[in-house]
């Protein structure tokens, strides 16, 4: 017997107060996530001093977050999903206040670094956030929240470490992390208030096989390639990652083909629009975190060297200022792009763009003009690339699936982010002189550096050129009054 037509759900009002803060509150949860990965970089200095920890202990503050992010992505996605994305985005939120909370009681590096990992849940926010306003803006609004959620990444990361380091310098380092843990309570609040849950659910039961395997894999690839450099490529820990890796993940695939409700649905992946989106988030991510990685490096290395410029974290901070409100000032433009010409065009003009600005990098980097113009150029691209990522994946996946395939290619840009570090370190080490006695990457270093990040910048803008033409806009989702209401919304594939 046929299951009864969902009843439909009476359309949400648009014009009250809270409808009309449902993305300005969204937008503020999307920057306090970015900001929360970088406050902690002012401190890595001093941790060692303050904690009793080594140095390498104490770079897993940043290890740690970073794992856990690429872990519980696709993960919390999914569970969005399933059981309702304003449910699961509070969850976030509310992991990532807890571990501000406890950084501010404690100075045991083991807590501290617990608490790091509690942090990176709150990765899920942006793609948990851009699937609410798919389910409950309409079509005409809709590119322009999602650019603009796209590019709160980008925002908080230039606001983020500016105003750390100067919490730290005037205030105890506690402090920094009281103010984060109201800034994510404030968000809590905010979302509970402005934002409501979604009635579109995927019916069916959570694949906890696929999230264990899932976690397993990448714990082994990330860890390997993060801590490489350190523990040496060749050793037997990273070769032993590396092949753990390896035979977990072919495991774990093999089981996603054939579980009845897969964590990630592979043949979905496997279409052209939706695994090329994957493969340039991942080279987009590489490429755009170069800049930030080497930008902070270089104008903080001493005069003595040569070419750098002396500065302190807090002006590096301020450096880096003008990329974030260029992000946030460009965001309609990209959904504009996007509207007229597909997000496939935005996206390759955007990694072109980033290619463009390495090359203002590679022509002068040693005047601060310059090198905030080449770090803002890269800065722009990221925005036309970054907005236009997630609109490729709304227009090709299901209305049910949009959290956990958002999550995926979030979790494809985090992977390339680990890759750029480990290739960027790679250079730096290959490419030092002595200076004052102490070893420091010379110029030639970076400006290669720039180069394999303008390569792989271009190979991006290749690959979106090859994702297949845009369809039609995506159905709607089908909005019932129900926990489990399910939509249909299947994107079709283009021949």
């Amino acid at each position: 017997m046929a299951s009864p037509a969902p009843t439909p759900r009476p359309p949400r009002d648009t014009t009250g107060l809270r409808a009309r803060l449902t993305i300005p509150v969204l937008a503020y949860c999307g920057i306090l996530m970015a900001v929360m990965q970088t406050v902690v970089v002012p401190l890595l200095p001093d941790l060692p001093r303050l904690t009793g920890a080594s140095a390498s202990t104490v770079s897993w503050m940043v290890t740690a977050s970073l794992l856990a992010g690429a872990v519980l992505t696709p993960v919390l996605g999914r569970a969005g999903d399933m059981y309702g994305k304003r449910r699961v985005l509070l969850l976030s939120l509310a992991l990532m206040t807890a571990g501000s909370v406890i950084c501010s009681l404690t100075a045991d590096i083991a807590l501290l670094i617990t608490a790091r990992a509690l942090q990176g849940a709150a990765v899920s926010v942006v793609p948990l956030s851009i699937s609410i306003l798919r389910d409950e803006l309409p079509p005409e609004r809709r590119n322009g929240a999602v650019a603009l959620m796209s590019s709160t990444v980008g925002i908080g990361a230039a606001l983020g470490l500016p105003a750390a380091a100067l919490i730290i310098q005037y205030a105890n380092w506690h402090a920094m992390f009281w103010v984060t843990a109201g800034l994510g309570t404030t968000g809590v609040l905010l979302i509970r208030w402005a934002v409501p849950e979604s009635p579109v659910r995927e019916s069916g039961r959570f694949d906890v096989t696929g999230a264990l395997g899932l976690a397993a894999g990448l714990v082994c690839l990330l860890l390997a390639v993060s801590q490489g450099g350190e523990w040496g490529w060749g050793s037997a820990p990273i070769l032993g990652l590396f092949a753990g890796a390896a035979l977990v993940l072919a495991l774990w695939w093999r089981h996603q083909l054939r579980a009845q409700r897969p964590l990630v649905d592979l043949r979905l992946v496997s279409r052209p629009r939706v695994g090329l989106s994957h493969v340039a988030a991942l080279l987009t991510g590489f490429a755009f975190y170069a800049n930030t990685l080497v930008t902070a490096q270089l104008v903080q290395a001493p005069e003595a060297s040569g070419y750098g410029l002396g500065l302190s974290i807090v002006q590096t901070g301020l450096v880096l200022l003008p990329s974030g409100v260029v992000m946030l000032l460009l965001s309609p433009v990209s959904a504009r792009i996007s509207a007229a010409r597909g997000p496939r065009i935005t996206l390759a003009l955007g990694a072109a763009v980033i290619a463009a600005g390495y090359g203002v990098r590679i022509a002068d980097s040693r005047s601060l003009v310059m090198i905030m113009v080449g770090a803002t150029v890269v800065s722009v691209g990221t925005t036309l690339a970054y907005s236009a990522l997630p609109a490729l994946i709304l227009r090709a996946v299901p209305a049910t699936q949009t959290a956990s395939a958002n999550g995926v290619n979030v979790l494809m840009r985090t992977v390339g982010q680990a890759v750029s570090s480990a290739a960027v370190a790679a250079v730096l080490v290959h490419h030092t002189s002595l200076v004052d006695g102490l070893p420091l990457p010379t110029l030639h270093g970076y400006l290669v550096a720039f180069s394999v990040a303008a390569a792989v910048a271009l190979a991006g803008s290749a690959v979106a050129l090859l994702i297949p033409g845009d369809p039609a806009p995506e159905n709607e989702p089908v909005r019932t009054e129900g926990a489990r209401s399910v939509a249909d919304g299947t994107a079709k594939e283009d021949a």
